[in-house]
């Protein structure tokens, strides 16, 4: 009885001798990747989360030197946060304060060359809309008008900025002496924005200055839906 059990133990250590000599490089090496692919992901969130946390400290500083108007100190930091932490949203913010913060001291340059890399590396789209959004703004004021409405024309963060983009766009259109088409702008915006929005009246006198009325002219529109 002894015997047979050995014989049969020995036949099943003979097989899984021939398995491993045939598969065992290629179980070895999908354990590897297997593992090595589940330590990556927990590492990679652990950096992503240290990352965070180093980007967050110096938005802490960054967000300092923007309160004591210290633009090239903000204009500093936010260079040291590209470099180190450009996937970072703290990076992305700190590319708005940084851009708000020169434009108050009048160096459109640095505030230009901020907005521009929040718009172009920026993860989310509400960070690369409201930074296109502000940078069109700077260009309208530098009189770039062409350079304004390309970056109007790459706003995607969803109506309301589509709205914003189309005020905007109005803006850049009247100061071109182009009227009819800031009109269809202004008109463009008003439509699409929330009628409960504060902001959405500074569009409407846009338009009144321009000769329109929208607001008689939706309410003629619903008396005659009746």
């Amino acid at each position: 009885m002894a015997t047979h059990l050995d014989l049969e133990e020995q036949e099943q250590l003979d097989q899984l001798k021939a398995f491993w000599k045939q598969y065992g490089n290629l179980v070895t090496w999908v354990l590897i990747l297997v593992l090595g692919g589940y330590a990556a992901w927990n590492g990679w969130n652990l950096y992503q989360r240290d990352q965070g946390a180093k980007a967050g400290s110096l938005y802490d500083e960054l967000d300092r030197a923007a309160q004591e108007g210290d633009s090239e100190r903000a204009t500093r930091i936010f260079a040291d946060m590209k470099e180190r932490y450009p996937r970072a949203t703290f990076t992305q913010q700190a590319g708005l304060v940084a851009a708000r913060v020169a434009a108050e001291k009048g160096q459109y340059d640095a505030s230009i060359a901020s907005l521009a890399w929040v718009a172009d590396k920026a993860g989310e789209n509400e960070y690369r809309s409201i930074a296109r959004l502000r940078l069109a703004g700077l260009l309208l004021d530098t009189k770039k008008y062409e350079e304004a409405l390309k970056q109007l024309d790459g706003v995607d963060g969803g109506p309301e900025f589509a709205a914003l983009a189309a005020d905007r766009r109005g803006d850049v259109l009247l100061t071109e002496g182009k009227s009819a088409e800031a009109q269809a702008a202004y008109l463009k915006a008003w439509t699409a924005m929330d009628p409960k929005l504060d902001y959405r009246r500074i569009v409407e006198a846009k338009l009144n200055l321009l000769g329109v009325q929208p607001a008689a002219g939706a309410a003629s529109g619903v008396e005659a839906a009746k």
